[in-house]
């Protein structure tokens, strides 16, 4: 399976660790050239403004939507997740969206760098442990949608969850030593 990472900003080497560990082929994306022959894409946690900025100067904003509304598997993870929000609640006036998880989210909901936490979360029919959340300036997400399955949740806010072929963490399970949710998601998209 070749997993491709958007590698414009943020945490993509993590994500490209913890795919190439589960054996997946991995690509970085770069270009709209990259985007061709990919079975998933991963859209990690970074700076969802810059990102934004990133994806219009990449030309890779047009190309991706187009590949994500037919149903390109996504994982996104924090900014990923902003991203890809029908809606930003407190999004920057030109800061656009790729509008393909019905979800509204709320950039760095739980509050600044320093307000960053880690916290066990119990993910439904995920066995063993609870999987440790690693919040760093994460959204918050205020709405869920209709067709929104939430299999994690903290404080009363959905934090893990799918929505056909996205997939979403507000969180960086990246960062957690715990592959669990990468083999998810490439055990579902397989």
């Amino acid at each position: 399976m070749k997993v491709g990472i958007l590698a414009l900003q943020g945490a993509f080497r993590e994500h490209a660790e913890a795919f190439d560990a589960l054996g997946a082929d991995v690509a970085l994306v770069k270009r709209p050239e990259h985007l061709a022959g990919l079975d998933a894409i991963a859209i990690p946690g970074g700076e969802s403004t810059t990102i934004d900025k990133l994806l219009d100067s990449s030309e890779l904003r047009e190309p991706l939507h187009a590949r994500l509304q037919d149903g390109l598997p996504a994982f996104l993870t924090c900014a990923g997740v902003i991203l890809c929000a029908r809606e930003i609640v407190d999004g920057r006036p030109d800061q656009q969206t790729l509008g393909v998880l019905d979800v509204s989210v709320r950039r760095n909901g739980y509050g600044r760098q320093r307000e960053s936490f880690e916290a066990p979360l119990t993910v439904r029919d995920l066995p063993g442990a609870p999987f440790e959340g690693v919040f760093i300036r994460a959204p918050v997400i205020e709405r869920v949608g209709k067709n929104v399955d939430v299999l994690a949740e903290y404080d009363g806010h959905a934090v893990f969850g799918r929505a056909g072929a996205c997939w979403f963490a507000t969180f960086h399970p990246e960062l957690a030593g715990d592959l669990r949710l990468h083999q998810c998601f490439l055990t579902e998209v397989d």
